[in-house]
This record gives C-alpha cells, structure tokens and sequence, in this order.
C-alpha cells in the first residue's frame, strides 16, 4: 500500500500535465518571438541607414575615395589630348560618363549608410583601389586595355548592387537596388562584349551599355521585381549631398590648375608659357566663382525647403556632369596652349579650349535653373561669345584664346557682383521647387 501511494505521488495529475503543456507551449512562442526581434535587429545591423544625428560633413574615407578622381580626370583630359577629334571626343564621353557612375553610386551609398559602418568601409576603399585600375587602363580604353577597363568596371557596379541587395533586404531601398542591379547586368553583357571587339563595334556597344544605365536611373521603367520606385530617392543628408558635389568640382578644378602645371614642367618656361599658365589659373578661379555663387552656395537649402527633395536629385547630376566635361576639354585645351603657345591653332585646339569652358557655362545656366527656376542672361550669353570666337580663333596664336577665355569669364564674374549690388533678394535661399 505505502508503495502504490509513493507511486501516485510521484505520477502527476492530467490537469497538472495539461499545464505544463500550456506553459511550455507559451514559452516557446515567446521564445520564438524573441528570437525574431533579434534577426529584426539583426537585419537592422547589417546595413544601418544614417541617422538624422550623423554629422553632415564628408567623412575623410570620402575625400580618400577622391583622390582617385584626380588622376582618373587627368587621365581623362590625357586621352582628349591624344586623340583630339570627333571620335575621340565621343570616346572620351563615353569613358567620362562611366566614372562619373561609379562615383555617383558611391556617394549615393555614402549618403544613405551610416558612415561608421564597417562593410560600407571596406566597399568605399574597394571601389577606390578598382577606381585607379579603372584611371590607368583609361587612355588606352578604346585600344589595348579595353577588357582590362570593361572587366573592372563590370566587377565594380553589379558587384556592388549584389552586396547591397544582400544587406538591404527588407529596407525601403531594396527596390532601388534591385533596379540598379538589372541595370548593371544589362549592361555588363555590351561592355565585355565590346572589349572584344574593336573601333566601331566597341563603340556602338559601349554606348549601349552606358545608355541603358543612365536611362534606368533617369526614367522609372516598371519592373514587376522591382515595382515603380526610383533609383533616386530623397537625399538623406542634403548637406551631405550637396557638399560632396561641391567637392568633387573642386576636384576637377584641381585637374584643371594640375594640367597646366604638369604641361609647364614638361614643355619648359619661356615667357609666352608662363603668361598662359598664370592666364589659365586666373581662368580656373573665375569658373571656381561663378559655380560657388550662388547656386552652388544653396543647394543644400534648395534640398531642405523643396517640397519634393526627389525631383531636385537627379537634375545636379547631370548639371555637374556637364559643368565637369566641360572642365576636362578645358583640362586638355591648356595642355595644348601651353605646349604651343605662339603657333597656330588647329581647329580641333580651337574647339577644346573655347568649347570647355562654354560648355562650363551652358551646365551652369542649368545648374541655376535647376535651384532657382531661373537663369542668369550672363551665362548663355558668355557661353554662346566663347562659341563664336572658336572660328575667329583657328589659325591664330593659342595664346590669344586663353585671352578671349579669361575676358569672358572676367565678365560673368562682374556682371554677377553688380546684380549682386542691385538684387540683394538673390542672396535669400531658394523657396520654390526646382525642376528635375
């Protein structure tokens, strides 16, 4: 009897089983739930967006990543100068539009991640180290390097969609990785497709290629994967943004001031080269002046007050893509003034000194119009004199361009300190959308 009561007291009542039951059943759903929140937070640390306490400043990494676009632009600026025609020229565009793409996606990246973090780090040096690969294979693109700069530059942009796609899964801006993930894919068949190849074959797919990744980022084409988000979103940092486009104008300014020095240092000094050496940095700190003022200045608070940020995204991409081209046909102009000062100048020179910086002005009456919904008569009209002083100036010295150059620019800079003078509402922030 004492046994079968020690056996009943150690064998638990149904009621008392059903409760552990049901306690156990609530632990492992709270277990399961926890265990949830930690791969939220989990997902959360893998790519941390920057927080609205982040300094706005650039971030030493970024300046470090610049300095591969000082050569890369004066490697740019080289390429014109060896194959000065209309081919080259449209070779150097294409070229030239491929590092501005790779700088863009960088500094997109730069302004959404939190800068701290360590994968978004070590993407950012990555992309400087293939960015000098890129610079050096550059001038010879079009010829013996061509699968060198088409196989680095592929690795470079799909490469880095395939790293953001896994980090950002979940995130608001998974479909805008996704989108320029098929972008890039795209394009990667043309562009090892046409190192193969040679002369107009590569150019034609090399064309493609670049064509299908600008008009991907400029137009939302639905993708069922991907829906109807834009691959640029409102800048999370609009001081941030608005800095490192003013950064890297100056780093081509900086390409700019280096060509003339490394074409003096190379050809010699005598008196006319000097002239047009200090001629060519005058010309360099007017177009720094006329940039900075004032749309330049603003466009942080053009980002701040506009209603839809978005819109004003993509237009100074383009406007400093413009302002930026023009500065390297400037870049290769000098080199030749420099070089030849006192003898005649061939057509092609012609059009790359005075075309450089008219073209300089053109994307700046753009980039006005794109912060304040208005342009400036000085700079179209300072734009379309330097066009029609190209004819005027063939054959004659190429040191009397430089001249017409730097009295043009002269001029923009004036007329802007007198209605300066006159307009002092101009120097109000912009409050009104710009267009995109």
């Amino acid at each position: 009897m004492q046994l079968l009561l020690r056996q009943s007291c150690c064998v638990p009542h149904r009621a008392e089983l059903g409760g552990r039951r049901v306690r156990g059943m609530v632990r492992l759903r709270q277990d399961r739930d926890e265990a949830a929140r930690e791969g939220k937070s989990m997902m959360a640390k893998r790519a941390p967006l920057r927080s609205p306490d982040t300094p706005e400043r650039a971030t030493f990494l970024e300046l470090f990543f610049d300095l591969a676009f000082v050569f890369a632009l004066l490697q740019v600026s080289r390429g014109l100068v060896q194959h000065l025609d209309w081919s080259g020229a449209f070779h150097t565009l294409i070229l030239l539009l491929a590092l501005w793409r790779v700088w863009l996606v960088t500094t997109w990246i730069t302004n959404r991640l939190d800068p701290q973090w360590l994968p978004m780090q070590l993407m950012v040096v990555t992309t400087l180290l293939a960015s000098l690969v890129l610079a050096t294979a550059l001038p010879q693109a079009f010829g013996k390097y061509g699968l060198i700069f088409a196989g680095v530059y592929v690795a470079i942009q799909p490469g880095r969609y395939l790293v953001l796609l896994f980090f950002m899964r979940g995130h608001e801006l998974q479909g805008a990785v996704v989108r320029a993930l098929w972008s890039g894919l795209v394009s990667s068949g043309p562009w090892i497709a046409g190192a193969f190849t040679h002369g107009s074959a590569r150019t034609a797919l090399w064309t493609f290629a670049i064509a299908v990744e600008y008009a991907v980022f400029a137009v939302n084409i639905p993708l069922p994967w991907a829906g109807h988000v834009g691959p640029w979103q409102s800048p999370t940092s609009a001081e941030h943004l608005a800095e490192r486009y003013r950064q890297f104008f100056i780093v081509a300014l900086g390409v700019l001031t280096m060509a003339g020095g490394l074409a003096l240092d190379s050809h010699g000094f005598t008196p006319a080269r000097v002239a047009a050496f200090v001629m060519s940095v005058a010309v360099t700190a007017l177009i720094w002046r006329t940039y900075i003022y004032r749309a330049g200045e603003v466009l942080s608070a053009a980002f701040r007050v506009a209603r839809t940020p978005a819109r004003l995204g993509i237009g100074p991409v383009y406007a400093h893509l413009v302002m930026v081209a023009g500065i390297v046909g400037m870049a290769g102009g000098i080199d030749l003034v420099i070089a030849q000062p006192l003898g005649p100048t061939p057509p092609a020179h012609a059009i790359a000194f005075l075309g450089g910086p008219a073209l300089f002005l053109a994307g700046r009456a753009g980039f006005e119009y794109i912060v304040f919904a208005k342009v400036s008569w000085n700079r179209p009209t300072g734009a379309l004199v330097l066009v029609a002083l190209i004819l005027p100036a063939i054959h004659r010295p190429p040191i009397v361009a430089t001249v017409a150059v730097l009295v043009v620019m002269l001029g923009v800079a004036i007329t802007d300190a007198v209605r300066i003078r006159h307009h002092r509402g101009e120097l109000e922030p912009p409050r009104v959308d710009g267009p995109s």
